[in-house]
Order: structure tokens, then sequence, then C-alpha cells
């Protein structure tokens, strides 16, 4: 792994200065409890920025990954009326995730459009096919062992008792370290890097340009679904409003996590990074009893101060050309 770039480094000041004047401000904010009850605002919107990161360092977007838990968490409910068990259950949410993000993934790469553009209309049509479903209704009375997962602790999973830490936050953690040492440790990770700089060059290196982009769509549609199953769990029950406006979330988190919004360029310690300040500091909010309108206008300014602060940091004074004497050319 890579050391610390000078934008992470200031990403943990910010970490710091958080819970520093939020603990201070807000009492019990730094109590182990509270800080537990933090991650949950933070493990489920960290999955799909894991995803969002890659897609986007790749020179992809996916604007249809929020609507694609909604579905995934449908599919999971449908198969519990139907009287499937917990595996099957999970195994129809991912199943239907995977299926979203091969459909995402066939139209960029088979047809040649936009990201953006198919995204845009398959977040209308996975969020519209929820709505349609299930109308006003929601989908409840899941199994205890499925709340255990969204609500427990790794202290109830392994019988430890005075160990908190969530079982989300635990899953998370695991595929952050997973994510992270593909992208930056193998082949297949510097492969992504060369694609976002320049996809024709990569394809002219022999690079498998579509292969991975439709393996990319079809992970964030594998991570969507993850976390809709972890927050499925945590909420117990399915509504057609689920994670609506987690898209921008993840954008925002990636975007604020250093990646390069035109691709090639950024790090999965960033967007970690990223995650933890951005949900440290809505549940601090929260706590303050900040409406969620407020919270709403605080990502968007986030989103657009995560795009032109790294840029200021970068920029340095253009060096002037040195000149040499010149020399004489002998024909």
């Amino acid at each position: 792994m890579k050391a610390l770039d000078t934008w992470e480094r200031v990403l943990i000041g910010l970490i710091a200065l958080v819970f520093l004047a939020f603990g201070l401000g807000i009492d019990g904010f730094l109590s182990p409890y509270a800080l537990a009850d933090s991650t949950y605002n933070i493990s489920e919107k960290c999955l799909i920025a894991l995803a969002m990161a890659l897609l986007i360092i790749a020179g992809e977007i996916d604007l249809s990954i929020a609507a694609t838990m909604a579905l995934s968490s449908l599919a999971m409910g449908l198969a519990m009326q139907a009287g499937a068990g917990l595996p099957l259950m999970i195994a129809a949410a991912l199943a239907t995730g995977l299926a979203c993000g091969a459909l995402n993934g066939w139209l960029v790469t088979r047809w040649r459009l936009p990201s953006i553009v198919v995204t845009i209309g398959t977040l209308s049509l996975y969020r519209g096919l929820a709505q349609v479903i299930l109308g006003d209704q929601a989908i409840t009375g899941y199994p205890e062992p499925l709340s255990v997962l969204g609500n427990g602790t790794l202290g109830d999973l392994l019988g430890i008792e005075g160990l908190i830490v969530p079982i989300e936050f635990a899953l998370m953690a695991v595929a952050a370290v997973a994510v992270g040492i593909f992208l930056h440790a193998s082949v297949g990770g510097r492969r992504l890097y060369a694609i976002g700089a320049n996809p024709v060059a990569a394809r002219f290196s022999g690079i498998a340009v579509d292969r991975w982009r439709l393996g990319l769509f079809l992970f964030a549609g594998l991570m969507a679904a993850l976390a809709a199953i972890a927050l499925t769990g945590r909420i117990g029950s399915t509504r057609p409003n689920l994670a609506t406006g987690w898209e921008l979330e993840a954008i925002t988190i990636v975007i604020l996590g250093g990646v390069a919004i035109e691709g090639g360029r950024g790090s999965i310690v960033g967007t970690v990074l990223a995650a933890v300040l951005l949900g440290s500091f809505t549940f601090a909010l929260g706590m303050l009893n900040v409406s969620g309108i407020v919270m709403s206008m605080i990502v968007g300014a986030l989103l657009i101060v995560a795009m032109v602060l790294p840029r200021f940091l970068r920029r340095r004074p253009s060096a002037q050309p040195r000149t040499s004497p010149a020399r004489s050319v002998t024909a």
C-alpha cells in the first residue's frame, strides 16, 4: 500500500476535528456506545461507495446503485413471502443485484452507451418496479437472524460480552480491505487505473476494457445487494423508497475521498476516510436534531467542496523553463 497522500492527511485532520468539536459540544458523543451507533451511519453507504470508487476510477458511474438496493430488498421480501428461508432470501437479493448490474454493464459495453445516461434510465426503471409492485405497502416480519445481521454486534455473534463492534461495520471493514488490496496491490487494479486514464490506450495495450467494465457493474450490483441485506435487517422492512438519494451520498463519499471524477486516480483509503468523516458528521447533526433537508444541503455543499479543494491543493506555480546556452549545429 502507498503512503497517505496530502488529501488523505487532510481527511484524517477533518475527522479528528469533527470528533473533537462534537465531543466537546455534545454530551455522550464520544461514548463507546454512541461511537458504535455512528458506524450504522457509515457501513451501508461505504459498501456502495467502494463499488462506486472502482467505477469512477475506471471512468464510469452508476447512478442506479441505490435503486438496485431497493429492488434487491424487494426480491428478498418476496422470497420470504413465498416461504423461502434466510439463505434463499439472501440468494434472491444477491441474484437481483447481479442482474441489475449485468443490465447496466451490457448496455454500456454492448451498445457503447454512456454509463451516466444508462444508469439514469435504470435508476427510474429499478425504483419504478419497486414502487409498482409495493405501492404504498411495506414488507415486514423478517426472521430474527436477519435483524441480528443488521443490528447485532460481534459480541452477540461470537458470544463475547463487551465486544460492541457492529457486525455491519466489521463486514464493511473486510470489504474495504479486500477492495483496497485488489485496487492497490494487484494487476487488476493497475488495469482499472489505465482504463480510467486512457481507455483507448488501455485497449491497444491488450486490456479487455469491456470485460473489466462489465465486471465493475456486476460488482456494483453485488455490493448494492449486500448493502440492501444489511439495511433491510437493520430497519426490519422493505419499502419502495429504501435508500432514496444514497447514490448522491455515495458519489459524495467517493469524490470527497479524492477520487478524480474524470477517472484514473483515487484510493480506497481516501474513500473509507471520507465515509467515516461524512457519517460521523451527519450522526452528530442527527444528535443535534438537525433536519434532513439541512443535511441534504450539507451533502451537496460537501460534494462541490470535494471537487474543488483537492484541485486547489494540487496546484503548483508553473516553473519557467530554463534556457540553455545556444549550441552551434553543424550541417
